[in-house]
């Protein structure tokens, strides 16, 4: 006689993500959700490549971009992003005042300024409004999904040059 009974079945593999949402709920801590970012350039190449940057770890989101400040300071107010990613020169608007205005309207808003300029003058400047960090372009790739990543934390970050251009003075 053979015997009757089979090997069970393995269930099928549930994403990490789903797993640790389910667990989440059991033992009362918040469930996952993506980081949510306003993308501020009025480079349509570069908003697209930061899109692409940003949805490489899949933790955030681009809920919105804009072209210029004035937009970028109508899109915050109505999306509320975890983060702004925020250009310095741009037509209409320029980062300066678009972050001025940002800030005013939500002071717990959280800008981080992703620029060529990276003079110290622009870093004192967006400090002293406060941004919350500061990312060359030149180093975007390599160093932006941390940035974001320690901004929505409520963390300061800026980039490795500009972090030990700050520490020397």
């Amino acid at each position: 006689m053979k015997p009757t009974h089979r090997a069970a079945a393995k269930p099928p593999r549930r994403p990490l993500r789903e797993i640790l949402h389910a667990k989440s709920k059991r033992v009362g801590v918040r469930p996952l959700r993506k980081i949510t970012v306003l993308v501020v350039d009025d480079s349509t190449l570069v908003r697209k490549g930061l899109r692409t940057l940003l949805k490489i770890g899949d933790y955030c989101e681009v809920v919105g971009q804009a072209r210029n400040g004035r937009e970028g300071v109508k899109l915050a107010r109505t999306l509320k992003p975890d983060v702004i990613l925020m250009d310095i020169a741009m037509p209409v608007m320029n980062g300066i005042e678009a972050t001025r205005q940002i800030l005013a309207a939500n002071p717990v808003a959280k800008v981080l300024l992703i620029s060529a300029h990276t003079d110290d003058a622009y870093v004192d400047c967006f400090a002293a409004l406060g941004a919350f960090g500061f990312v060359e372009k030149l180093t975007a790739g390599e160093f932006l999904t941390t940035a974001v990543r320690e901004v929505a934390k409520g963390k300061l970050s800026f980039s490795p040059a500009i972090a030990k251009r700050m520490a020397g003075r």
